[in-house]
């Protein structure tokens, strides 16, 4: 099997990007439907998901670790997401519990306004987290390490801002 050419290199960039997570969409694994990716961006999808957003900020990113074996003739992506919700309450522990126990798939909003969709392929599981009502006063008190993984044959494609804001679901959990 012949591989891909070679097509481009990369200049250095501007110093004009900022690091760390805006916004988490989630849904149900397979909502989303057959998905047309071009040149690395979703442009479109077959189904009509419902995208319930959760509003991040501070200790929130992806992290995209690469595994290639020569010797097998591999590679894959591991996708990871880390979120810490702040303030423990009743509505987002229970809405909470139905979401870690979901296949998902999950759109991320970036800081530079990139939305990436993280488990195209195969979903996101949730891998871990806690539930704290922190010790001194001013610790955190909520949903803390929350880690969402999926395995994937190709990085997070990027995902055209308009299909997000089509499907998105404005109902929040209000924890104030």
């Amino acid at each position: 099997m012949a591989c891909a050419s070679l097509s481009t290199g990369r200049s250095l960039p501007c110093k004009s990007s900022a690091g760390g997570i805006k916004a988490i969409f989630v849904t149900t694994f397979g909502d989303l439907g057959d998905l047309t990716v071009t040149s690395g961006e979703v442009t479109a999808w077959a189904g009509t998901p419902t995208l319930y957003k959760y509003d991040v900020d501070g200790a929130t990113g992806v992290e995209q670790s690469i595994t290639a074996s020569p010797e097998n003739g591999s590679v894959f992506f591991t996708q990871t997401l880390t979120t810490t919700l702040k303030r423990l309450d009743k509505a987002t522990m229970v809405e909470l519990d139905v979401l870690l126990k979901n296949r998902l798939s999950v759109i991320v909003e970036d800081y530079n306004g990139n939305y990436l969709l993280m488990g195209a392929e195969h979903g996101v599981n949730s891998s871990g987290g806690s539930i704290t009502t922190g010790q001194a006063f001013g610790d955190l008190s909520g949903f803390s390490g929350l880690t969402f993984q999926g395995l994937e044959q190709n990085p997070a494609w990027f995902v055209t801002s308009s299909l997000v804001s089509a499907a998105e679901d404005s109902t929040q959990i209000d924890p104030a």
